[in-house]
């Protein structure tokens, strides 16, 4: 079977999260979180495993609150 994966620009990604695109390349130089992939141009792409498990991560700490 065929599977597809979703993947997301830097800039699709930081809107849903609700950060900027440059919090997203500090988060990769500091080791926070690396993009799924970077292209041979610099492009960063996300996955959405990686979007749920940011989203799942600021759940938590919303709900420690």
């Amino acid at each position: 079977m065929f599977v597809l994966h979703k993947y997301y620009s830097i800039h699709e990604f930081s809107k849903i999260l609700g950060v900027s695109a440059q919090t997203l390349r500090n988060w990769d130089n500091n080791g926070k979180l690396h993009p799924h992939h970077t292209t041979a141009s610099g492009y960063r792409y996300y996955s959405e495993e990686q979007l749920n498990e940011v989203l799942d991560t600021l759940t938590e700490r919303e709900q420690k609150v």
